[in-house]
């Protein structure tokens, strides 16, 4: 599904289990605002070492930066960092150090939601069903990969690949996310170019 920037997708909320814990390859955290605030996440994946200044201008604003892999160098995550705290993943073609000291899946508590992020390339080509089949807890799981934009719902969950952020390829539209955690949940998809 591609939206214009224009276009949100509003969808309940469900509340989840608190707390933090880190386990082999996947680590949870817990980050939340006061209760009643609502809290502007970023979404981006698969930027292939490329951050175009589009991403700075669609990402002013937010509270947190979520990327979901194939970042391609450490320095575009310092340069996201400078916008708002960053959480990220490894995904297939990062290599060396990001693989060194990214997780391969990050399990987090926003705003009382369980919200994984991941690249999903350990599931083949990811879809709602295999993650929802690999992540049947969560509330809401990001995941990039296919390079395809898309927000889904299955079984409750809230699915949202930010499409890619990086280099034009495939001949699809550069994009990423914003998702606005409050009472509801309003994700939209914001075209890069």
């Amino acid at each position: 599904m591609w939206a214009s920037t224009a276009d949100w997708v509003r969808v309940g909320r469900r509340g989840r289990r608190e707390g933090g814990s880190q386990t082999g390859q996947s680590r949870r955290w817990e980050w939340a605002d006061a209760p009643g605030d609502i809290v502007r996440i970023g979404l981006i994946s698969d930027t292939h070492g490329v951050l175009r200044p589009a991403v700075l201008d669609a990402l002013k604003g937010v509270d947190r930066i979520l990327h979901a892999g194939d970042v391609g160098r450490a320095d575009i995550l310092d340069e996201l960092e400078a916008v708002a705290p960053v959480s990220a993943v490894y995904g297939n073609t990062d290599r060396g150090s990001l693989q060194g000291t990214l997780p391969s899946q990050l399990e987090l508590e926003l705003e009382g939601r369980l919200v994984i992020l991941t690249h999903g390339h350990m599931l083949g080509p990811p879809n709602p069903l295999t993650l929802h089949a690999a992540f049947p807890d969560a509330n809401i799981v990001v995941y990039g990969h296919t390079h395809i934009a898309a927000i889904d719902r299955y079984e409750g969950t809230l699915f949202v690949n930010p499409g890619a952020a990086g280099p034009g390829r495939f001949g699809l539209k550069p994009s990423l996310a914003i998702l606005d955690l409050g009472q509801e949940e309003e994700v939209r998809l914001v075209d890069l170019r």
